[in-house]
């Protein structure tokens, strides 16, 4: 699983500014990690409702450090695509698949985030 630090990381390289301007929205939606130990945690927030819900919570848009408007939505869809194999997917199709032997591939694989600092 990729770390809240590693997602804001990916997202200053992506939006611009510096990771302490996400840090706040990927501790969120992973905040879930401390009810479940394993990627299953996933399925309360790593969705499109759950990314939503973020944006209500946190407004629609910020400023970064650089001074750049950066959507909520999309730090939010950056990060659920980076845990789910570059898939969004929806809360329904949580729970239709959490109880299945084979489970789909975005349930199970993160994408691999490293930077060297």
């Amino acid at each position: 699983m990729a770390h809240p630090n590693l997602h804001a990381k990916s997202s200053a390289k992506k939006f611009g500014g510096k990771p302490e301007d996400y840090i706040h929205l990927h501790n969120w939606l992973d905040e879930t990690k401390g009810w479940f130990g394993d990627s299953l945690h996933r399925l309360n927030r790593h969705h499109s409702e759950g990314i939503f819900e973020m944006e209500q919570r946190f407004g629609t848009e910020f400023k970064n450090s650089d001074g750049k408007i950066v959507y909520t939505r999309y730090v939010g869809e950056q990060h659920v695509q980076e845990d789910c194999n570059g898939y969004i997917p929806s809360a329904k199709e949580w729970i239709n698949n959490i109880s299945k032997n084979e489970r789909p591939i975005w349930m199970m694989k993160t994408i691999k985030l490293e930077f060297n600092d």
